[in-house]
């Protein structure tokens, strides 16, 4: 199996470099997703309810992600606490559905006829969490700053919100310069540019795919 992992501040372009990724072929792990099917689950919502109160959860009985980042994405220790909070019970969970799918992975590549597997892992916190060091190769999206707020704008995800989520993506202040954990050598890290148009991003990942697949 070749692990690939994906970095990148919100807004980057993470999720169509992702998707070019599956269009070549990887098997893309998408943790946000993972995330929202555990929001969803009995175990969690009821510890989110616990935590934070039934008024996240929606007239539906799902949980209102919008409301849940207005409680855990700010500039005040309060919102830090809650951060942590959430984080303490969805992260184990995603982590844990992370490595059954690999494990799955490696175990088809065991079966007669399987092949080496290009795995690319989508998860906002790669380096936070630790899985880039177990990544073969590390693809860190970058974007000119005026075109990934834009991007944000169209999202409407405002200023106060990109800030919070830019410095718990990072896990200190959001104008503190990308460090790669100790033990990740540069040469495993591969960039993508994504300021310019589509055909110029793709560009950038069929020729890192194309590297990866020939080493």
């Amino acid at each position: 199996m070749i692990l690939v992992g994906l970095s990148g501040k919100i807004g980057s372009g993470k999720s169509t470099v992702a998707g070019r990724f599956g269009e070549l072929g990887a098997r893309v792990i998408d943790a946000d997703a993972l995330a929202h099917e555990v929001l969803e689950a009995a175990e969690a919502k009821a510890a989110i309810v616990s935590s934070f109160g039934p008024g996240v959860l929606g007239a539906d009985g799902r949980v209102q992600r919008r409301v849940l980042a207005e409680r855990v994405f700010g500039p005040t220790p309060a919102h830090a606490a809650a951060l942590q909070d959430l984080e303490a019970i969805v992260h184990p969970r995603v982590h844990q559905r992370i490595e059954q799918f690999l494990d799955e992975i490696r175990a088809g590549e065991r079966q007669p006829g399987g092949q080496n597997t290009g795995v690319v892992l989508d998860v906002p916190l790669l380096l936070r969490a630790g899985w880039a060091k177990a990544c073969d190769v590390v693809v860190h999206v970058e974007c000119a700053e005026a075109v990934r707020r834009e991007r944000l704008a169209r999202r409407n995800v405002s200023p106060e919100q990109q800030a919070a989520r830019e410095a718990a993506w990072r896990g200190t202040a959001a104008d503190a310069p990308v460090a790669f954990p100790p033990g990740i050598p540069t040469q495993k890290v591969a960039t993508v540019d994504t300021s310019g148009d589509l055909q110029y991003t793709l560009r950038q990942v069929d020729r890192i795919w194309s590297e990866i697949l020939s080493r």
